[in-house]
Formats: structure tokens, C-alpha cells, sequence
């Protein structure tokens, strides 16, 4: 199993609904942010993967809420990957506040899709090398 935890970070007010929550779109936002971190964590840049000609959409979100954030929360984002890539990738989330407290789970399956031929591909092999030396 591989796993990565955000650096915490605040809450903004513009994430936050008129009911002074954050606003559900947001959670989603948080889930990138982990991906993103995470890419870049292992040397991997999802910039570049973007400018070879692959690029990985959203294909399913499940998202659960428990626990309500509000602005200036410290969260922090636990992102898990418990299975070798194929041609989607499937992230496990976890967000908590500075409690440690459970706010939020859920997990997104990202396809790998050739820019040029819109079609799924396979994993590319320079990320699947990253993600095996993680093992």
C-alpha cells in the first residue's frame, strides 16, 4: 500500500457556503491537491505526463462526508493507493482536521487517455517504474 499525507493547510473563506461550511464542490478540490502533491513527491510531474500526450480524466468520485469543516480549519489530506495501476489508477482519501478528527472520505479512479487518439491507454511505463519503486 502506498501512502501520502498533505501538509496541513488552512481552510479559505471562499471555500465556505452561506451556511458557513465548506462547500461540498471543495472536497474535491482537496482530493487534486493530494494527487498533485503526490505526483510531485515522487518525482513525477503531471505537467509533463499532460505535455507527452497523456492525460488522466476523472472517471468515478465517491465522496462521504462526516464531520463539517469551516473556514480557517486545518485539514489534512491522506491519500492511499492499495493496487498497481492498469489503464485507470484508483487514489483512497481520507481528510482530517487538526483534531485528527474524520471529516471527509471518499476515492477517484483517474483513466489514462491518449491525448491525440482520445483513447485509454495503459499506464505509462515511467510512472508505473515510479509507483513499483514505492512498493
Amino acid at each position: 500500500m502506498i501512502k501520502y499525507s498533505t501538509n496541513p493547510f488552512r481552510v479559505r473563506y471562499a471555500e465556505t457556503d452561506q451556511m458557513g461550511y465548506v462547500h461540498h464542490s471543495n472536497y474535491l478540490k482537496y482530493f487534486e491537491i493530494a494527487r498533485i502533491e503526490w505526483f510531485t513527491s515522487i518525482g513525477f510531474s503531471y505537467k509533463k505526463l499532460e505535455d507527452r500526450g497523456t492525460l488522466m480524466p476523472v472517471v468515478t468520485v465517491d465522496l462521504n462526508f462526516k464531520s463539517p469543516c469551516y473556514f480557517d480549519d486545518l485539514i489534512t489530506v491522506h491519500l492511499s493507493i492499495n493496487e498497481l495501476p492498469k489503464a485507470s489508477i484508483f487514489f483512497k482519501y481520507l481528510i482530517t482536521n487538526e483534531l485528527k478528527k474524520e471529516v471527509a472520505s471518499g476515492s477517484t479512479r483517474l483513466a489514462f487517455l491518449d491525448k491525440k487518439k482520445n483513447r485509454i491507454i495503459r499506464c505509462p511505463k515511467n510512472l508505473m517504474s515510479a509507483i513499483q519503486r514505492l512498493l
